[in-house]
């Protein structure tokens, strides 16, 4: 699947130039954070889905991110990919997941149609943050350094890195 994904999105870099272990790949695919879908003929890989399960926090709900679809150049048009979406549907359906997503890059006419064919349009701005250090030199007055967890963060507030259960019923008023 990572050889139709390097070529359907012209990316061999990403695709095939660092492929996970096989250990990594059997732990992935044991989450229950993490689905794949692939379509064969002839015994060839010539659709797959990949996504992720997203527990949500303001609910007690889950959303499906589809992160990479792609079907054979050969055969697409043919409702390979609706296939595989449909499936997805099932099982998120199933699981009690409440909505999936998917993003479309501009100038992708047929994944646009596809999706439109399939759901509602929402126009949003999509950005890359690369991780980097924080600056715990910019404690403002009254957060503790490194206390309990509590990191400062740039807009100048205190933010807690790691909430346990405790800490978020604290955080809700609760008991």
């Amino acid at each position: 699947m990572l050889g139709l994904f390097s070529d359907a999105f012209d990316d061999p870099e990403s695709y095939l130039h660092h492929q996970p272990s096989e250990a990594y790949l059997t732990r992935l695919l044991a989450t229950d954070t993490f689905i794949a879908v692939a379509a064969f003929a002839a015994g060839q890989v010539v659709g797959g889905l990949a996504g992720y399960v997203l527990n949500k926090f303001e609910q007690e709900r889950s959303e499906f991110y589809i992160y990479d679809l792609a079907v054979a150049e050969d055969l697409r048009r043919q409702g390979i990919a609706t296939e595989l979406i449909n499936t997805i549907r099932h099982t998120a359906q199933q699981r009690g997941i409440s909505i999936i997503f998917v993003q479309a890059d501009y100038g992708d006419e047929p994944a646009v149609a596809l999706y439109t064919k399939l759901g509602s349009r929402e126009d949003v701005i999509h950005y890359d943050i690369l991780p980097g250090p924080r600056r715990p030199d910019r404690l403002p007055p009254g957060c503790p350094r490194r206390a309990a967890g509590i990191e400062p963060d740039l807009r100048g507030s205190c933010l807690a890195q790691i909430l346990g259960s405790a800490q978020l019923q604290a955080l809700d008023g609760g008991d």
